[in-house]
């Protein structure tokens, strides 16, 4: 019979794994909540760099729009099944956190291998997005928009801008202009007037510069996130246990208790004369 004293002392145990694996869901629901607001405001305000980099990278604010809807729905799965206290939700609930921090792991690892494949890849596209500027197309306003914001010009500087047909009739684009006052067409279209009216530092160096210097802190942060789901798969697999633990000796306990049936003679006793 098991004793007593051991289900009252896994009862705490249970309310308070129950207690941090609820917090846990909550923060994890409110990371879904951030990446579905990421992912609506990036499609409505950061559509003309998506189609700068890449045709296909319009499906970014698509993609962080799903993983949150996602993230989301588990999160609030997680609370369900802790409030629920049922082993088997939790245990999907512990599947679902190992294959997110699976997914995160990978993405982080190829995108720290391939890093030199993606800075040739934005250097192609942003090459492209150069001799193809015309001032009117939205890729055209992204890179006007990323020479303002960076305080840059051109690729690798504002002399990329001479073999394009753009640079024939209009000079350098007065993006790249330190200051409007005396960015006039006949100076924009004089390299050598022009450089001391323009940015003279590229933007890729710039842009790559910024992901080279702090390539250590968003690591840091990427894997943070990652083994962050670990801590719920921990708090999910050991509430699971615990539960299924204290059913097993709830249910052992109250077979003790049933009363043993004592087998009686059909027939009476007879005693020799």
């Amino acid at each position: 019979m098991p004793s007593p004293s051991r289900r009252l002392q896994t009862k705490p145990v249970i309310t308070c794994l129950k207690t941090f694996l609820i917090s846990y869901s909550l923060i994890f629901w409110f990371t879904g909540v951030i990446l579905l607001a990421v992912g609506v405001w990036g499609k409505v305000n950061l559509e003309a760099y998506f189609s700068l980099a890449t045709e296909k990278s319009t499906n970014a604010p698509y993609v962080l729009i799903g993983t949150g809807a996602i993230i989301v729905i588990f999160g609030l799965f997680g609370c369900f099944a802790t409030c629920r206290g049922s082993p088997w939700m939790l245990k999907l609930y512990a599947m679902f956190l190992t294959l997110v921090f699976l997914a995160e792991l990978v993405a982080g690892i190829s995108g720290f291998l391939f890093r030199h494949e993606i800075k040739a890849k934005l250097a192609g596209t942003y090459q492209d997005a150069i001799h193809t500027y015309n001032g009117t197309t939205p890729r055209s306003h992204a890179v006007d928009t990323i020479q303002r914001t960076l305080a840059c010009c051109g690729m690798n500087n504002y002399t990329d801008w001479l073999g394009t047909d753009y640079f024939k009739d209009h000079g350098i684009p007065t993006s790249c202009c330190k200051e409007s006052v005396n960015c006039t067409v006949e100076i924009l279209k004089d390299l050598d007037k022009a450089a001391k009216e323009v940015y003279s530092v590229g933007c890729f160096k710039t842009v790559t510069s910024a992901m080279e210097s702090n390539l250590g802190i968003i690591a840091g942060i990427s894997f943070g996130i990652a083994f962050f789901q670990l801590i719920g798969v921990f708090l999910a697999c050991c509430l699971s246990r615990y539960i299924t633990n204290n059913q097993l000796i709830e249910v052992s306990g109250y077979n003790s208790f049933e009363p043993s049936v004592v087998p009686s003679s059909s027939q009476p006793s007879q005693h020799p004369p």
